[in-house]
């Protein structure tokens, strides 16, 4: 069941186009990421999703097309930039957010869930940036919503903060909350994301899961390897997932499809061969951007 559906989105502001005929929809269910290069028209887009603005032209559907106060009871939003007064500590904040909720989550529970019990009476400046990002996270699940919405949730977090975000973000998922995650990190939209809209000065450029816009590119692989002795080309060659096999540089690149690696490697045993520093390359999501786009999202 779609419940979340944009068509023909449009939204400019002044002299400048920020979202041009924007669609796509999102899947009961999965984290939908919508990925793209500051200044694409990510944000914007999914601020005419949370109903935050309005757009110039086009349609936005949440949960079969609820409004006002049924489609805020309903879903749950994490600004990019977002604060809060300084001295509010983490408890008050969430009673606060909870207050706002007919039915909330045990808001107790959350900030446990979250990692955030032994900071409860920790003002908010006070907190790292990693703390305040779980933070605006608890407060888009507090009203217990069907659907959220969380943009950029990592940015300026450590490798190790950012990889925490991830798991909760996956348990939010597993619990049955639908997420439409907005990100410019290859990365996180590789491990997180079921499906993606690639997006590029405010146009959709692509809709697929990571590996299907990978595969519009390049489905081919390389796997190379170092052996102690010589071999015949034609024990690797004569498999159906291998293209190619040269030698470099004292190292044997094989190219191919499929299950290349599993080919190779069992080959190679069957041979009594060895291989020593093995390595598996293929195209990535950036090399999909890249050519789809002709850019490459700076870090």
């Amino acid at each position: 069941m779609k419940v979340i559906e944009v068509s023909n989105l449009r939204k400019q502001y002044r002299d400048r186009l920020a979202v041009d005929d924007v669609s796509f929809a999102v899947e009961e269910g999965e984290i939908f990421g919508v990925l793209g290069p500051n200044g694409a028209g990510k944000t914007t887009t999914v601020e005419c999703v949370a109903g935050l603005r309005t757009p110039d032209s086009g349609t936005v559907k949440v949960l079969g097309g609820l409004t006002g106060t049924k489609l805020k009871e309903r879903l749950g939003v994490q600004l990019q930039s977002s604060t809060l007064h300084p001295r509010i500590k983490v408890w008050e904040a969430l009673d606060l957010y909870a207050s706002f909720y007919r039915v909330p989550a045990n808001w107790v529970t959350l900030m446990e869930r979250v990692g955030l019990t032994e900071k409860r009476d920790t003002p908010y400046a006070k907190l790292s940036g990693g703390q305040k990002q779980r933070l605006s996270i608890a407060l888009a699940l507090v009203g217990n919503p069907q659907v959220a919405i969380l943009d950029e949730l990592t940015t300026g977090l450590d490798p190790q903060a950012r990889r925490d975000t991830w798991e909760l973000i996956e348990q939010v998922r597993a619990d049955g909350v639908t997420v439409l995650l907005v990100t410019h990190f290859m990365e996180e939209a590789e491990r997180l994301c079921d499906r993606l809209a690639l997006i590029d000065s405010g146009r959709v450029v692509a809709v697929d899961s990571p590996a299907g816009l990978v595969s519009r590119v390049d489905d081919s692989q390389r796997v190379t390897f170092r052996l102690s002795r010589p071999f015949d080309d034609a024990l690797l060659t004569g498999l159906p997932e291998v293209s190619a096999v040269r030698h470099a540089g004292g190292r044997v690149e094989v190219t191919g499809t499929g299950e290349l690696l599993l080919a190779v490697t069992t080959a190679l045993a069957a041979a009594k061969l060895v291989p020593a520093d093995l390595q598996v390359e293929r195209a990535t999501l950036d090399d999909a951007f890249l050519a789809l786009t002709g850019k490459t999202i700076s870090r």
